[in-house]
């Protein structure tokens, strides 16, 4: 599988069948901005490839739509308007990928996200939105450092007090993976063969979604433990 082109992949991933419904909202949110926009320029007319940004005027069934088709088929899953509207912005919104980081929007990224959440009574969650579909990796990485030290305790358990539901999975799915991406893949990959018996749809889909971009490294931290 591991040699398979894209395309012919993404249909082997939608093959496999999968019934938990936190694992399904979480796969798009795994994936490289790079991956999204291929699927959405190389292929605009297959099951995967689908012109998001052209169909979100309107009441947003269309876009609803085609966001979940492009996100295996979990529109079941779009319970809220703030779930569907990270899912849709982080499928949707272009992202620099690259090591860089801008420690002063970084700093100032992360007092605005403290006041859109523990400072006020109630959550702003769509300065959380922008903040999380439209900054990079590195970027949300160094956001949750300056968390830490600016407030003394973790953005994942500001995110768990302030959010809660698909949103706050979603949320929390993102940067965890911004944090450490082998990490986060790990500890899916142990839960799926822990106790009897091996979940081998998640193991598949680990498998499937990160053979051709860090594998070595998830196998590196899951042999850690």
């Amino acid at each position: 599988m591991a040699t398979l082109a894209p395309s012919p992949r993404d249909d082997a991933i939608q093959s496999v069948p999968t019934s938990n419904k936190n694992t399904k909202l979480r796969i798009p949110l795994t994936f490289s901005n790079a991956y999204l926009l291929w699927t959405r320029c190389y292929h605009p007319h297959s099951k995967f490839g689908l012109h998001l940004e052209t169909n979100t005027s309107g009441d947003h069934k269309k876009p609803l739509l085609l966001v979940a088709a492009f996100c295996f088929q979990i529109s079941s899953l779009i319970t809220s308007t703030q779930s569907f509207e990270i899912l849709l912005a982080y499928v949707t919104t272009p992202r620099h990928e690259g090591p860089e980081v801008n420690r002063e929007m970084a700093e100032k990224d992360t007092k605005v996200l403290y006041k859109a959440g523990e400072k006020r009574l109630g959550t702003d969650e769509k300065t959380f939105v922008q903040i999380f579909s439209e900054r990079s990796a590195a970027h949300l990485a160094a956001i949750t450092s300056y968390y830490h030290s600016m407030y003394g305790h973790s953005l994942k358990k500001a995110v768990k007090k302030e959010t809660s539901g698909n949103f706050a999975l979603a949320l929390l799915t993102i940067v965890q993976c911004a944090e450490n991406p082998a990490k986060y893949f790990a500890k899916v990959l142990r839960k799926a063969m822990k106790g009897l018996g091996t979940d081998d749809t998640k193991l598949i889909r680990v498998i499937l979604t990160r053979a051709e971009i860090d594998l070595q490294y998830i196998k590196a931290e899951y042999l850690k433990k």
